[in-house]
């Protein structure tokens, strides 16, 4: 350490504080105190100082002196390990002199041994004998006792034999040879146990004192395998036969006695009884329930503790079960087994039916975990999934044959309510609802996945029907007498298909999860289809009606119309004669029938209107203006006797007024009222008012376009705000007035 250079910044460090100190004129008067206070602080730390070195040397004195005593120890040991090194040079002396003495002690070890096994070793058959009698007797414990002491004759022997530093191994086999009866014996007691606790569920009910007497005659067999053991770690002596693991060994049998009791409770094939399975599982859980029950109250009383042997049994029972139900999984389930299989692997197993009843009240998935390992319970559930949908595959292509089947037939279809109707429908969603309780009783995720799959069925099935039904209508438009009851069969698809979407709203509502979201899109695509169905019947329901008003239709705005009302008559009684039957349509679909009635004969109406068929002066066009009115009125006066309950508000015969209105305006002022019309329908073409204006023999073409052109130009681009605009977009002509 430099201490010039410590003193150099102590110094200007002090130069600091006294610089800091003295920086004001007034501070000069605290010189003073300044000193004194730096005084008082040199004062302290020198006194620091002073004990930190004395401690420092007192801490030094200390070691030295512990040093000086190590050094005296070491000189204490040195010379005590020369002492005990002369003493050990005569050691060999007196071994080599006490060979004889060892020698003799060993002789005299054997001959002592001997003699306390003399009367095994002269009466080893007559021990085998009455020992053997014992056991047949079931008198175990005697004959366990007399059983250890012949081991103990042999061990002894053997163990006498082991410690001679020169062995023979001809003395060995000659003294094995002469014991070999008693592992005869051993194996005999052993086949007892075995057989005895093969019955412990049956022999613990009549004589439980039986299975005490074998599993102490088993305990004291584990303390000799123990005693066997910690003897070869310190001799290298093992008796023969040791370790004997008897209380593995009645595990084993115990677990053994388990699995056969499984196996032999199955008493159907399937062959025998659809029901097999139902009834093979609850044998089971009543054979479970009511052993465990047993082994809870009477065996654990008589099982030392640390055999655990409840959670054991429970464990037993899980493995066997485990394996007898993947057997049964894996030779192939059928239709409502895999129910079955995975309703009691999932609810019943676990559950308070059996491993949680209140007098078992085992958390088994904690102990002995599934019972059907992850991918074996998804393996079935895949499989009973495919399995539905190959039914809901084979069940409605069925459905929808019987029902093609049926529109070609020369019977009514049913009615409920006087509506027209088929039970497919119901029967559809109900055998849906069968296979979505079944499965709630699973876990939700398979409803849900089940749930999926049916939709994604129906709506195939829907696809298949609306082909049938574009494939009817086609058959029965190239000749309309094949089919007797076509339309009343059309009003039932009509029925049919509105069924259809209301049953799968309720579905939803009672099996949709409200968190999923996913595959929503297969539900609105199953609706949109069956909106399809319905939207595409009521209209071949409305194209047959209209089909036979044609020819009228073509008499509108002729000659012969201006002089009479035969047209519009036999369209109203056309259409009149066609609703008798709509009134078997459901009041939804009764009143959609009604609205797309309106819009196809206003459209009829004002094509024909459209169609330069008649061209008069204007003083004439009042009397057209009148008839057309009247006209559209009575078709309102038809739709509303017809469907009275139904508003026909903003009806698209309104549009037929409209344009009539026209005919007679004064030209001038067109463009304004053509301002207000376009306004509202925008659809509304150039070539659709020319074709009204030529009704107006006076108003030149050339007047009506250049008129038409500047209220088009002037016309704002804007989004129709009326619904019935969109009868313009489907009116197009073919020929052109210019």
């Amino acid at each position: 350490m430099d201490l010039q250079q410590l003193e150099e910044e102590a110094r200007q460090a002090a130069l600091k504080d006294i610089q800091n100190m003295l920086q004001r004129p007034g501070q000069l008067e605290k010189v003073e105190q300044y000193r004194h206070r730096i005084a008082r602080k040199k004062a302290s730390v020198e006194a620091l100082l002073k004990t930190g070195m004395q401690n420092q040397l007192e801490g030094v004195r200390v070691g030295l002196k512990q040093l000086e005593t190590c050094m005296q120890d070491v000189r204490e040991v040195r010379r005590r390990m020369d002492e005990v090194e002369r003493l050990l040079e005569g050691v060999p002396d007196v071994y080599d002199a006490l060979e004889v003495v060892r020698e003799e002690n060993t002789k005299h070890s054997q001959y002592a041994t001997a003699m306390e096994n003399l009367k095994h070793i002269f009466n080893v058959d007559a021990s085998v004998q009455k020992t053997m009698a014992l056991i047949d007797e079931d008198k175990l414990l005697n004959a366990h006792q007399c059983l250890s002491d012949l081991e103990n004759s042999r061990d002894d022997l053997l163990y006498e034999l082991h410690k001679q530093p020169k062995q023979h191994a001809s003395d060995k086999i000659t003294l094995k040879r002469h014991f070999e009866k008693v592992d005869t014996v051993s194996q005999a007691l052993e086949k007892k146990i075995r057989l005895i606790l093969s019955r412990t569920l049956n022999t613990v009910r009549k004589k439980p004192t039986v299975i005490v007497t074998a599993l102490r005659i088993i305990e004291r067999e584990e303390k000799n395998d123990q005693f066997a053991v910690q003897q070869q770690k310190v001799t290298g002596f093992l008796p023969p036969g040791r370790p004997k693991a008897w209380r593995k060994m009645i595990m084993d049998v115990l677990q053994a006695a388990v699995g056969t009791r499984i196996e032999g409770s199955k008493l159907e094939e399937r062959a025998d009884n659809k029901m097999w399975l139902v009834r093979d599982l609850e044998i089971l859980r009543q054979i479970i329930l009511e052993d465990l029950r047993v082994v809870k109250s009477l065996c654990v009383p008589c099982f030392p503790p640390h055999y655990d042997i409840f959670n054991e049994y429970v464990k037993f029972y899980h493995e066997g079960l485990s394996s007898y139900l993947d057997s049964i999984v894996r030779s192939g389930l059928e239709g409502n087994e895999y129910v079955s299989m995975l309703a009691w692997v999932t609810h019943t197993y676990p559950g308070v039916e059996l491993m949680s009843h209140p007098d078992l009240n085992v958390e088994v998935n904690k102990l002995a975990g599934p019972l059907l390992r992850q991918e074996h319970l998804k393996a079935l559930e895949n499989e009973y999934l495919q399995n539905m949908q190959s039914n809901y595959q084979e069940w409605m292509t069925k459905a929808a044959q019987t029902e093609k089947q049926e529109w070609f037939s020369e019977m009514v279809p049913d009615q409920d309510e006087h509506y027209y109707h088929t039970s497919a429908p119901v029967i559809i969603f109900q055998m849906i609802d069968q296979h979505l309780q079944v499965t709630n009783t699973i876990h939700q995720e398979l409803t849900f996945k089940a749930l999926v799959m049916s939709i994604q069925q129906v709506e195939i099935f829907g696809q298949t029907y609306l082909k049938n039904v574009i494939e009817l209508k086609e058959h029965h438009f190239r000749n309309r007498d094949q089919i007797k009851y076509f339309t009343h069969y059309i009003i039932t698809i009509v029925n049919n298909s509105q069924k259809m979407r209301e049953l799968a709203q309720q579905m939803k509502q009672l099996y949709w999860p409200k968190s999923r979201t996913d595959h929503y899109e297969d539900f609105e695509k199953l609706l949109g289809t069956f909106q399809r169905i319905r939207a595409h019947a009521a209209n071949y329901l409305l194209e047959e009606a209209f089909l036979d008003m044609e020819c009228h239709f073509n008499d509108l705005f002729t000659a012969k119309w201006l002089a009479s009302t035969i047209a519009v008559d036999t369209i109203c009684v056309t259409l009149d004669d066609y609703f008798q039957d709509y009134n078997h349509l459901w009041p939804a679909n009764f009143e959609m029938v009604i609205n797309e009635a309106q819009k196809l004969l206003a459209k009829r109406y004002i094509r024909a209107l459209l169609s330069k068929r008649l061209s008069k002066p204007r003083a004439e066009c009042d009397a057209i203006t009148r008839k057309i009115n009247q006209e559209a009125k009575r078709f309102k006066l038809f739709f509303e006797k017809i469907a009275p309950k139904i508003s026909l508000s903003d009806s698209p015969l309104d549009l037929i007024a409209t344009l009539s209105a026209l005919l007679i305006s004064d030209i001038e002022l067109l463009i304004l009222d053509l301002h207000t019309l376009l306004g509202s329908y925008p659809s509304l073409s150039e070539d659709h008012l020319v074709r009204l204006f030529y009704i107006r023999s006076d108003v030149k073409a050339a007047e009506v376009r250049e008129k038409v052109q500047d209220a088009m130009k002037s016309k704002k681009s804007m989004v129709s705000i009326a619904k019935q605009d969109c009868i313009f977009k489907e009116i197009v002509f073919s020929d052109k007035l210019w």
